[in-house]
């Protein structure tokens, strides 16, 4: 058989979404949410029109997404006192909580799906993996991720 590594990280790819859905699934989170709080848990305080930048997604998404955030009382929006224009958006003290959850519940997924490899090859897979995201052309996995 041939060595297809693409089609090798597709089907790994999709077992390992599957799983990390469902450790999100089970603190009531989307992919796109999750995503959204880890980068205001990593990031603090950060302005709407960043969030649509570094996500990729398209500002009626990212306010829906807040809108759900803010509603679940896990993230906070206010206008910014320098340009009322502007929109900060924060990590409230519950999203903090539940971020710490899902990291938690991830690396618990991550030992399964990695108990084959020591610590050094996850170390490399990782920066190999990062090498191939940095190489994209600016695509997105947004509609899928819109469909969670």
């Amino acid at each position: 058989m041939e060595k297809l590594p693409g089609l090798a990280l597709a089907f790994a790819g999709q077992i390992a979404s599957t799983r990390v859905q469902g450790a999100l699934r089970a603190h009531g989170l989307k992919n796109n949410q999750a995503h959204v709080l880890m980068l205001l848990a990593d990031q603090g305080a950060t302005g709407q029109q960043t969030l649509v930048r570094t996500l990729g997604v398209d500002p009626s998404v990212l306010v829906a997404m807040l809108n759900d955030l803010e509603s679940a009382g896990l993230a906070e929006r206010r206008r910014d006192p320098a340009d009322r224009r502007r929109h900060i958006v924060e990590i409230s003290p519950r999203g903090t909580r539940l971020v710490t959850d899902v990291y938690a519940s991830i690396t618990s997924v991550e030992a399964d799906l990695f108990t084959a490899l020591d610590a050094n090859e996850i170390d490399v897979l990782h920066d190999m993996l990062i090498r191939i995201n940095a190489t994209t052309d600016g695509q997105s996995c947004d509609a899928a991720d819109d469909a969670l």
